[in-house]
């Protein structure tokens, strides 16, 4: 059992009976005298893949979701947009659909670890490393005495992956991306 004290981001509560992670938490005190302040969240649903608000007075109560971070690792994606996953901890492999692995399949090389998010023994949730090492593919090349300022150009990595990345790298260049903003970092 959780109070609105517990809330920061990234904790799961359980809320109409699914699992809801944290994306957002903001306090607001009313201005009337005696009004109770209010906890402002923004929250996934970890089923639905919904983005909702709700806002809770403060010392409010929430369940706690029978949700467990397990280490897994990603196998290969299979041709109908699925990938296979297996927990690290009891070697049991799971399918996901393109809901879940479509976000991060960009991401993944066969082999690569991840976190799965289960709830009730059923996988909801993949997430990747914060940044992964990825060979670029396919870029323009560059253009010399373009202009001064900062330029960037389309690179595909080996996963097929689309971003911006720096115009000096070349195919081939390996690079670390930062998976919660899909952006270039450094090379590697």
């Amino acid at each position: 059992m959780y109070t609105t004290a517990d809330f920061k981001k990234g904790l799961v509560i359980q809320l109409e009976d699914a699992p809801c992670i944290l994306m957002d938490v903001s306090q607001h005190s009313p201005t009337a005298r005696g009004a109770n302040t209010l906890v402002k969240t923004k929250y996934r649903n970890l089923l639905t893949g919904q983005v909702l608000e709700k806002t809770f007075k403060s010392g409010d109560k929430v369940d706690e979701a029978d949700f467990e971070k397990r280490k897994g690792q990603f196998l290969y994606a299979g041709a109908a947009e699925e990938g296979t996953f297996m927990d690290l901890e009891s070697y049991e492999q799971y399918e996901l659909g393109p809901d879940l692995f479509a976000p991060v399949k960009g991401y993944l090389l066969e082999g690569a670890e991840v976190v799965l998010g289960v709830f009730r023994e059923q996988v909801v949730s993949v997430e990747p490393p914060m940044t992964v090492e990825l060979t670029i593919v396919e870029t323009p090349p560059s253009l010399k005495n373009a202009t001064a300022t900062a330029q960037t150009k389309e690179a595909t990595l080996e996963t097929g992956l689309i971003l911006q990345v720096p115009p000096y790298l070349e195919a081939g260049d390996k690079i670390k991306v930062d998976t919660r903003e899909c952006r270039f970092v450094s090379r590697a």
